[in-house]
């Protein structure tokens, strides 16, 4: 009796070696690899499996990264008689990641960007390599389009009885701008920390100029101190709300009322948004918040992060056992990949409690520049929705 051969099924065939695999077992020696690298893309990313690579002499190499919960440290493995690391990780669907190498020798070890992966991110302390996962590419719209007219970004001081002296930032009026017309007014926490690394000047233009966000003014502001400035702190509140909205709105054609006006920040900025609001309900009727430190106890004060959380965690254990409607919508991002996603995701149904709207965006990347900069639009449209997006809604 004969028996009929059939084709294996898809799910038995043996899974396809993955490129670094495939080198590995073919004992390479510094030749192939040299093969084995030209043209092609590092990190090499197989669907979610990603393989970092470097080459040189060490005694051994880790991979450092921003992602909360996995270990930060994982040692690349050499493939033996060449100069060779790797490490493979299982990275989810849409994911940007940022890392570096610390390359450990006899007397130190350094970090180092991989100098084989071309796209880096920026931020104050220097530069990051950043991993863009299958399902993940850069926006267009934060890239500079020709065909978008510029905005003015022009500087401007004033006087702060609040702190007793003169402060500095920055006004972007849009490339239409008018005498005759009045525009909503977002202010901007860490403002040249916004346009120098989230490239929100172009972010602006473009949106602007697609019509998925009105013509507006932009006031980018910054602090010498955010630290001690930011956390809940009166004087810092009483300056956004009592000195420099008066100010810009008699010195510019701004519309004056609070559905016009938005205070926005990241990280201790989103904070310092948030507090001023809450210190002065119904003024700002627009919050775009994101990877807000918003720590807080269940159970007592000593929080887990150090005390320069301590003001923060009195702030919003205040807001926890006391919430009220501080503004009219709140747009809130923060990043899976963040150790601050619990306290955001706790923060959304409470806000949403008190009748405000809120809209809460995750994205799976970390505390960084980019991924505020890749979250713009969405905030930005919704809470400012442009004639574009009211065709389409």
């Amino acid at each position: 009796m004969k028996r009929s051969m059939k084709p294996a099924s898809a799910s038995m065939r043996a899974a396809p070696k993955s490129a670094i695999q495939a080198l590995i077992d073919s004992k390479p020696d510094g030749a192939k690899v040299d093969r084995f690298l030209e043209g092609r893309a590092i990190p090499i990313v197989e669907g979610p499996a990603v393989t970092f690579v470097w080459r040189g002499e060490a005694n051994g190499v880790s991979l450092r990264h921003w992602i909360f919960g996995l270990e930060s440290g994982s040692s690349l493995t050499r493939i033996p008689n060449t100069d060779l690391w790797h490490l493979t990780l299982d990275i989810p669907h849409g994911s940007r990641v940022e890392y570096k190498f610390e390359i450990h020798r006899a007397d130190r070890s350094e970090w180092i960007e991989d100098p084989r992966n071309p796209n880096r991110a920026r931020d104050p302390f220097g530069a990051n390599s950043v991993l863009q996962g299958e399902g993940y590419a850069v926006p267009d719209w934060v890239r500079p389009d020709p065909t978008a007219r510029p905005g003015l970004l022009e500087p401007f001081g004033f006087h702060s009885k609040a702190f007793g002296g003169m402060g500095s930032g920055h006004i972007c009026l849009p490339a239409r701008s008018r005498k005759s017309c009045l525009y909503p007014l977002p202010v901007v926490h860490d403002g040249k920390d916004y346009l120098n690394f989230a490239a929100m000047k172009t972010v602006l233009d473009n949106l602007i100029e697609r019509l998925e966000i009105p013509d507006m003014i932009v006031a980018f502001t910054d602090s010498p101190d955010r630290i001690r400035e930011y956390p809940n702190t009166e004087q810092h509140a009483r300056f956004l709300t009592e000195e420099l909205l008066p100010d810009l709105t008699q010195r510019l054609p701004i519309i004056d009322r609070p559905q016009s006006r938005c205070l926005m920040g990241a990280s201790f900025g989103a904070v310092a948004a948030f507090s001023t609001a809450y210190r002065y309900p119904g003024v700002w009727g627009r919050l775009l918040l994101q990877s807000g430190s918003f720590a807080f106890t269940d159970i007592g004060k000593t929080n887990r992060r150090g005390p320069l959380f301590d003001k923060v965690v009195e702030f919003v254990n205040q807001v926890r056992a006391n919430p009220m409607a501080v503004s009219e919508r709140v747009f809130m991002s923060c990043g899976v990949y963040e150790s601050l996603i619990y306290e955001n995701r706790s923060l959304v149904p409470l806000l949403d409690s008190t009748g405000m709207q809120v809209k809460f965006v995750e994205a799976r990347d970390g505390h960084n520049w980019e991924n505020w900069r890749d979250r713009l639009r969405e905030g930005l449209s919704w809470l400012f929705p442009g004639p574009l997006m009211f065709i389409y809604e």
